[in-house]
């Protein structure tokens, strides 16, 4: 179910072969922690779960929440910066 994540998470290392002759080069893939895909799962169902409680609070009451929209920006900063932080 989380295995999209997982791959988006995923670093790829270069390690050179051990050859003396070569100058080729590998690419290993180093898996992202377990705690680091389900926190970032969480906080994407968290985005759009206050995604929806903004959607309904404006078809509702008329009017725009301000709160509700900074903690969907935050989250999703939170989410953005970690992806970035991940692949580096």
């Amino acid at each position: 179910m989380l295995s999209w994540l997982r791959k988006a998470l995923t670093k790829q290392v270069v390690v050179p072969v051990e050859e003396e002759r070569t100058r080729a080069v590998r690419m290993e893939e180093v898996p992202p922690s377990e705690r680091l895909v389900l926190v970032i799962a969480l906080t994407i169902a968290a985005i759009i779960l206050m995604t929806v409680l903004e959607i309904v609070h404006v078809v509702y009451l008329g009017v725009w929440n301000s709160e509700i929209f900074s903690a969907i920006t935050s989250l999703a900063g939170l989410v953005v910066g970690t992806l970035i932080g991940a692949k580096t």
